[in-house]
């Protein structure tokens, strides 16, 4: 299930409904940028929670503004950055690890995956060094998080 929204199109890009984020977008292109009420995390920022490519592509393309901030003082990086595997992603790397490998590639396309989404906000001129609420910033997180590609590519637009 995840976190409920009070902004439609925020639950749409943390649900991944391209459709629907389209829709609202459509019908009102100032909701962009527009902020949840309960915990102040724009569309960008639900999609990067989730590491929503598509979503993320389609509302940088449409200037959603990367270095805005939520009531924790984070910015989309610091969750672009933070993104993990899921449970589910844990499970079936374990569960498909002795078939041939498959696990490994799983394992290695969801790590891809996070670097193209920190690619694409740095791109869009994301804030690198940007504090949240615990003076942390996104290079601090994969840091601590040991995500040494990550930290790589960080320092390198820093």
């Amino acid at each position: 299930m995840g976190i409920l929204y009070s902004e439609p199109i925020c639950q749409a890009a943390y649900q991944n409904d391209l459709g629907q984020v389209w829709q609202w977008v459509r019908e009102d292109g100032n909701c962009i940028n527009i902020q949840d009420g309960f915990n102040g995390d724009t569309p960008l920022i639900c999609a990067c929670r989730r590491g929503h490519l598509r979503i993320v592509s389609f509302l940088l393309r449409r200037n959603a503004d990367v270095n805005l901030k939520n009531q924790k003082q984070r910015t989309c990086l610091h969750y672009a950055v933070k993104k993990r595997f899921t449970f589910f992603d844990y499970l079936l790397i374990i569960l498909l690890m002795p078939v041939l490998l498959i696990g490994y590639f799983l394992m290695v396309s969801k790590t891809k995956q996070n670097e193209s989404l920190v690619r694409m906000l740095l791109n869009a001129g994301a804030e690198v060094n940007a504090t949240d609420c615990h003076g942390e910033s996104s290079l601090d997180i994969a840091r601590r998080l040991k995500f040494s590609q990550i930290e790589l590519l960080l320092r390198k637009a820093s």
